[in-house]
């Protein structure tokens, strides 16, 4: 994951904790691989080292769409049924101008699809300030 390797470069001291992001309101969806095996500590650790940032990380399990799964038409109903558990509700309360940042390539494309959103990778939403 970019946002756990930025952060051991960050706590290393080889590159330094500066960044910057175009928005002033974030929401994070996780994808599920990412939770189980590196959590959501780096990223957020990351984007709370912007000044002025308001971070929220979305406490929501699964997108639904688990790689192909929610594309296949048999599995469709249970994969918005799945998003609409608590993923879907939470973006939807989200403030007006908050970016949705979301790692997952499926996560995106579920929550697209859903909310008609466009949710951002981690690296399209904060860059790196300089030394």
């Amino acid at each position: 994951m970019i946002d756990v390797f930025l952060h051991e470069q960050v706590a290393s001291g080889v590159i330094s904790p500066r960044f910057v992001s175009p928005h002033r309101t974030i929401r994070i969806h996780g994808h599920c691989h990412q939770k189980a095996l590196f959590g959501m500590q780096a990223m957020t650790a990351l984007f709370t080292a912007v000044d002025g940032l308001d971070v929220e990380v979305i406490e929501a399990g699964c997108c639904g769409m688990a790689g192909s799964f929610g594309y296949e038409q048999e599995h469709y109903e249970l994969s918005l049924k799945i998003a609409e558990d608590r993923l879907l509700p939470a973006l939807r309360e989200r403030p007006p101008d908050a970016a949705i940042v979301a790692s997952g390539f499926s996560c995106r494309h579920q929550i697209a699809d859903a909310l008609g959103v466009r949710a951002l990778h981690f690296v399209e939403s904060v860059r790196h300030a300089g030394r």
